[in-house]
């Protein structure tokens, strides 16, 4: 299986990079840094218009096209920092819970909580903007039940006054709105979410590589940029690998997503099931993007020197927006022990 990103992906990537460069540019969007909504609607319609939250929807209600071609997309938007509940919204569009979130006309979050699927206290993200919301324990790989609520009236949510990262605006909630149990048999949320939040991150992590790079390049001491020195080289070559590694494991894991026959082969190969190889390929892919994405970003800043730790440069808002994504489908313990299980462990 083939699972490098060719041609077709590159030309899908710039023409995403183009439409977020022309309606959701990083300076507009900074100027909504702590607001009760980041987003507005006509920018979310306009993504949905693009089609990226019906990318893998059968023609013609979407473009046909498989996770693979998502995961390229969905890099593009963490290395914009668009805003949103972006993967929320693609699972609602993708499993027809919400119908409109396919035309970019619903805003659905996702909320993790620990334990059992009506434990409380939820954090929310983005709550103002939300019409419905996924409610996942342990992110969606345990066994509990995931719940899908109405959350617009919610009552019980107190805003959190001082979010870590500025453009994602978050609210604690007390208690669980009337909510369903949402039929998941094949943990397809947990499968696709972890995969295009790990797709997210990579964004990020490479956004990170590229302000290094071009700031190694153009700052200067002892007469000399900073990038001819071996310090800074080295930094910026592990930057590159750990980018390269994590988009490499998330392409791979969303390429097995969309060939069942060939996860079946390798988990027979395995002596395991198709339910646990794709998870565990799932949890090792957004284990590897999270770690790329803060530690390019930590790495970035340290290139910038006393640059990178100011509000101008947005290092801390890849920084920030990768922590909060570091801890949604699963954080560092769950996806790492999911990792280690053994045959069935993580699909029992």
């Amino acid at each position: 299986m083939d699972f490098r990103v060719g041609e077709a992906e590159r030309e899908l990537a710039e023409g995403i990079r183009t439409m977020v460069s022309g309606r959701l540019p990083l300076e507009i969007v900074r100027t909504r840094e702590g607001e009760e909504r980041t987003v507005t609607a006509e920018e979310w319609a306009a993504l949905g218009e693009t089609g990226v939250f019906a990318l893998t929807l059968p023609e013609p209600e979407g473009t046909g096209l498989g996770l693979a071609e998502a995961t390229v997309v969905f890099e593009e938007l963490g290395r914009a920092l668009v805003p949103g509940p972006l993967v929320g919204t693609f699972l609602a569009a993708t499993t027809g819970l919400v119908p409109a979130a396919a035309e970019g006309r619903a805003f659905v979050g996702v909320c993790e909580g620990a334990g059992e699927a009506g434990a409380t206290p939820w954090l929310v993200e983005h709550l103002s903007s939300l019409d419905a919301a996924f409610f996942l324990p342990d992110g969606g790989i345990g066994d509990g039940a995931g719940l899908m609520a109405t959350i617009r009236e919610a009552s019980t949510a107190r805003r959190v006054r001082a979010p870590l990262d500025p453009l994602t605006p978050m609210w604690h909630l007390s208690e669980l709105p009337a909510a369903e149990p949402v039929d998941d048999p094949g943990r397809r949320l947990f499968r696709d979410g972890a995969i295009l939040t790990g797709a997210l991150q990579v964004g990020h992590a490479a956004a990170c590589l590229d302000l290094a790079v071009a700031y190694a390049k153009e700052r200067h001491q002892f007469g000399k940029p900073i990038g001819s020195f071996q310090a800074v080289k080295h930094m910026c070559a592990d930057m590159l690998v750990r980018a390269e590694v994590a988009r490499a494991a998330v392409h791979a894991a969303a390429c097995l997503a969309d060939a069942p026959d060939v996860l079946a082969a390798e988990a027979e190969a395995a002596g395991t099931t198709p339910l646990a190889s794709m998870q565990r390929a799932a949890a090792g892919a957004k284990l590897l993007a999270d770690e790329a994405a803060v530690a390019n970003a930590r790495t970035a800043i340290q290139v910038h020197g006393g640059m990178g730790y100011t509000w101008e440069v947005p290092l801390h808002l890849h920084l920030k927006r990768s922590f909060v994504l570091a801890r949604t489908f699963g954080d560092k313990a769950v996806l790492s022990s999911a990792v280690r299980s053994d045959r069935n462990t993580v699909a029992a």
